[in-house]
């Protein structure tokens, strides 16, 4: 809806959303964050990938001002989180915590009473909270009460409420996990409208496609540190060239296909266990063309072509030795200990 984030412009340096450096979390022993450097353009989606107890949320919690950094320091639009944290915090919202003040009460009436608290007088709370929920598809659950809420349209809620000061910057704390893929597409393409809209969104992950298909830039962390950053294809190439795969029609044209692709791309090739599936590296796009022409002067048809391009899955394997999804028993106490230092 045209309303949402009328008002996003921002005073200070509006070039970078975030500017973090060197920022460092101790909880005892533990380097939570170790050192990590963010820079977030202005009007795009950031990609923060790592897998349970990364130091994603602390990193979060600290560009937040909900926690102090250690070492290390960063800006919000030009402003210092330690020295104006009062402004820094004007110009953010922050999902994660529960959109509520009464599980007794609907949708709307919570909504408003956030409204009431930000500041907005008693009809523009009304206005906004409705336009917030139909913005959510909440708007046929309006009246009911948040206990009855399913765990998606509570994430929903939690994100509207986020957005009633309308803050040009929104950090997204794992927006969709556990959320059925339904849902997480919803979720996914209101992320999409918020950017569209104005604001800038920095969002934590371990969904391999979620920061595939939202995410103008990724940062990989990894214990508390980014082991590499870049755009999804930036990163996809820096582990390994995209691989040509060629379905040979007939059975019997699949050795002489394979001596072809091999003379033409200057390549060792694959052959898949049962047969048909030509697999090669493809160092050189311009060559494939090439291979095309040779195999249909050859009279070797071919059943199916496609470029596989290796997948943030492999780049996390190849980058830090495990894959994004580890086990409950590895997530570390990051969570527990930003829960002590809150509590």
């Amino acid at each position: 809806m045209e309303h949402i984030h009328r008002s996003t412009s921002v005073p200070g340096n509006g070039e970078w959303a975030v500017e973090a450096s060197g920022l460092v979390k101790l909880f005892g022993d533990n380097r939570a964050v170790d050192g990590v450097n963010l820079n977030v353009r202005a009007g795009t989606i950031y990609g923060v990938l790592g897998p349970n107890g990364a130091g994603k949320t602390t990193t979060i919690r600290m560009l937040a001002t909900l926690l102090r950094p250690d070492a290390g320091s960063a800006r919000i639009f030009g402003y210092d989180v330690g020295k104006d944290p009062t402004i820094v915090r004007q110009l953010i919202g922050v999902t994660g915590q529960y959109a509520s003040v009464d599980e007794s009460l609907s949708a709307t009436e919570n909504l408003i009473i956030f409204s009431r608290l930000l500041g907005l007088g008693r009809a523009e709370s009304r206005r906004k909270a409705a336009e917030l929920l139909e913005e959510f598809g909440l708007t046929e659950a309006a009246k009911r009460p948040l206990k009855n809420f399913s765990g998606g349209m509570r994430r929903r809620l939690d994100l509207a409420a986020s957005l009633i000061s309308q803050p040009p910057l929104i950090f997204l704390d794992e927006p969709t996990t556990g959320l059925d893929p339904r849902t997480r597409n919803q979720m996914w393409d209101t992320i999409r409208r918020l950017v569209k809209m104005g604001s800038t969104v920095l969002l934590t992950t371990q969904y391999l496609q979620e920061a595939d298909e939202l995410a103008d830039r990724i940062a990989v962390i990894d214990q508390g540190r980014v082991v590499a950053e870049g755009t999804a294809d930036e990163l996809k190439s820096s582990v390994g060239t995209s691989s040509l795969q060629l379905m040979i029609q007939h059975a019997e044209d699949i050795q002489k296909a394979r001596q072809t692709v091999e003379q033409v791309l200057k390549v060792q090739s694959s052959v898949s266990p049962e047969g048909g599936k030509i697999t090669a590296p493809m160092a050189d796009a311009d060559r494939v063309t090439d291979l095309l022409i040779a195999l249909r002067a050859a009279g070797i048809p071919l059943a199916e072509l496609s470029v596989q391009k290796p997948t943030l899955d492999e780049v996390f394997l190849t980058i830090t030795g495990h894959g994004v999804k580890e086990d409950a028993s590895t997530a570390s106490d990051e969570s527990k200990q930003v829960q002590e230092v809150r509590g």
